[in-house]
């Protein structure tokens, strides 16, 4: 069985953000990539990113931030394509929901596109709606759907 583990990410393990920028670098296309100033991101001390590993390895990462006190973003979810389909996206989001709650945020955002059927699925399945279909969002011929996740306020 395999050994899997969340991780919240030590912000100085050079070699562990290297290993999260070169997946980010694979998966998502140039113009949607934050490798480029992954670091920056990570600077911020409104955000944070939890990574799974599965047997020591990285298997994928969820980044999120609170902008404000009221609501919290999630800006990347991302699983290495040999690891998807075993639950560990769901894992990683719903550890990201919970770092989140402990923010006292009212609302969690993201945004997704909504060609990605699984993505979207999964968001839908832990109670995220939609909230527009935002177009050329991600390019000229690719919109997102903003969706949300409501916290009860008692």
């Amino acid at each position: 069985m395999a050994n899997v583990a969340i991780i919240e990410l030590d912000r100085n393990c050079a070699k562990t953000v290297e290993e999260i920028v070169k997946l980010e670098r694979k998966i998502f296309p140039k113009h949607e990539s934050l490798a480029s100033f992954f670091h920056d991101e990570l600077r911020k001390k409104n955000s944070g990113l939890l990574y799974l590993q599965v047997d020591g390895e990285l298997a994928g990462y969820v980044m999120y931030s609170w902008p404000s006190s009221l609501y919290a973003s999630i800006t990347k979810l991302a699983v290495k394509e040999q690891r998807r389909k075993q639950g560990h996206g769901e894992a990683l989001l719903k550890a990201a929901i919970q770092k989140c709650r402990t923010r006292k945020v009212s609302r969690i955002m993201l945004h997704v596109d909504p060609l990605r059927t699984p993505a979207l699925n999964l968001y839908k399945k832990h109670g995220f709606q939609v909230d527009s279909l935002i177009e050329g969002y991600y390019s000229s011929d690719r919109n997102a759907y903003r969706m949300y996740l409501d916290f009860d306020s008692s």
